[in-house]
């Protein structure tokens, strides 16, 4: 069984998919990107405030579903360009501090509405 799992405390999909899927004991999140889900808008231009509204929406996704970032297991991050690795990483590094998820960081051509950044996780729940 899965089970289809959405917020408004998170921007809506912009495609034909689901913000998350339970399955089992797992949640899969699909990729965030830094939208304002008041606005609809990015929130700045700039890697570093990209990176924390990106893991803003996440954990909102996250919650809805019944799990946080402390029991992400895996995400995968992906960069518009890696010379924006540092600004990313010193975010993200502040959100994951006690729990560190294993992690695949790789650079994307493009990005949904040209983001610098998008994040995508597997949670356990429960």
């Amino acid at each position: 069984m899965k089970e289809i799992v959405s917020t408004d405390r998170a921007p809506g999909a912009i495609g034909p998919y689901s913000q998350a899927v339970k399955a089992g004991n797992f949640l899969f999140c699909s990729g965030q990107i830094p939208i304002d889900p008041q606005s609809g808008e990015f929130v700045s231009d700039d890697v570093a405030e990209q990176t924390e509204q990106v893991l803003v929406n996440l954990r909102a996704v996250l919650e809805a579903g019944g799990a946080t970032l402390a029991s992400v297991v895996k995400t995968t991050v992906f960069l518009s360009d890696m010379a924006n690795f540092a600004e990313m990483n010193e975010v993200y590094a502040r959100h994951f501090d006690e729990t560190k998820p294993a992690r695949a960081t790789v650079a994307a051509a493009g990005l949904p509405k040209g983001a610098k950044v998008e994040i995508e996780c597997v949670a356990v729940i429960g």
